[in-house]
């Protein structure tokens, strides 16, 4: 169970993105999302590194795990294991500029429930494909519900009737695609007996250098102001880094199907600190969604006491 609630505290922090960014000055979503990629993958990145150096001082290989009892050795991964870290990273670089790009072509409405709604469907098939492993029928039924909760909460508190752009549905899916990319590089990493905080941080730290020449690139001018500091620090080491090792913890014992389902609790919690901290009302339609939403986290949380087993192939 410790490892649904890591995923599930994982969530919350995800979840106080929008607020925070509500309650800070205005910066386009470019500037805003690379100083979060800077400065929380780079702490991921610096603690990753610090556990490695002093995990070798004291005789440890600093980036693996303690073997589980009962379970084996990892089998000898047919990828490198450098070229896993590039495409997570690859995969962490690529999601946020796909989502604001889904979202701004689309609407928030559409954007949000084909980027959220089909990152657990797209995890679940990579993962089976892959590693031949089928998530379980409770895990189809409670994505299901919790799809239809995203769906339902979004159109309540969207009634924007424009008509789909197909490059936008494609940018949309090609977020919930990056989100299975680095979702599945950094369980392979654990399958490495990579720790949790040495799989997110080499993931976040490669994509923290990236993102700097992308900062440089943007009018960073709001990072001078006292509420701007204030903004990308939340973002960057609860929102991120905070977050991500929480959210390896649980990638650790679960399936990444289990972790991508689980990780729809993001959009109830802002959809509550939107209501409680910010002032928002909610319609029968929103308020509805998040039951849903709720009804199928609880569905997966039930269930999703067991630790995910070893793939027969890495």
């Amino acid at each position: 169970m410790r490892f649904v609630v890591a995923v599930l505290l994982a969530s919350v922090c995800f979840g106080t993105t929008g607020t925070a960014q509500a309650l800070g000055p205005d910066a386009s979503s470019a500037s805003v999302g690379a100083a979060r990629l800077l400065i929380g993958g780079g702490a991921l990145g610096l603690i990753a590194l610090f556990m490695h150096f002093a995990g070798r001082r004291g005789g440890a290989t600093g980036t693996s795990a303690a073997s589980t009892p009962g379970v084996g050795p990892a089998p000898s991964p047919r990828v490198p294991t450098w070229a896993v870290v590039g495409i997570g990273a690859l995969g962490v670089l690529a999601y946020q500029p796909a989502f604001f790009a889904g979202t701004a072509a689309n609407g928030v409405a559409v954007g949000t429930v084909v980027a959220l709604g089909s990152a657990p469907v797209i995890t679940g098939a990579l993962d089976w494909m892959l590693r031949r492993r089928y998530p379980g029928h409770r895990w189809l039924l409670a994505t299901a519900i919790a799809t239809a909760g995203v769906a339902i909460l979004a159109v309540a508190t969207d009634q924007g009737s424009a008509s789909a752009s197909p490059l936008g549905l494609l940018a949309s899916l090609g977020a919930g695609a990056s989100y299975a990319v680095y979702t599945l590089a950094g369980k392979a990493l654990l399958d490495r007996d990579w720790t949790p905080i040495g799989s997110m941080g080499s993931l976040f730290g490669v994509a923290a250098i990236v993102s700097l020449p992308v900062l440089l690139s943007t009018d960073a001018s709001w990072l001078a102001t006292g509420p701007g500091l204030v903004m990308a620090l939340w973002l960057g080491l609860v929102t991120t880094t905070l977050a991500y090792v929480l959210f390896g913890i649980g990638l650790r014992g679960l399936a990444p199907a289990t972790v991508s389902t689980l990780t729809l609790a993001e959009p109830l919690t802002a959809g509550i600190l939107g209501v409680a901290v910010l002032g928002e009302t909610l319609s029968a339609g929103g308020l509805l969604g998040l039951a849903v939403l709720a009804a199928g986290i609880v569905v997966l949380a039930t269930a999703g006491t067991r630790r995910a087993p070893r793939p027969a192939v890495a």
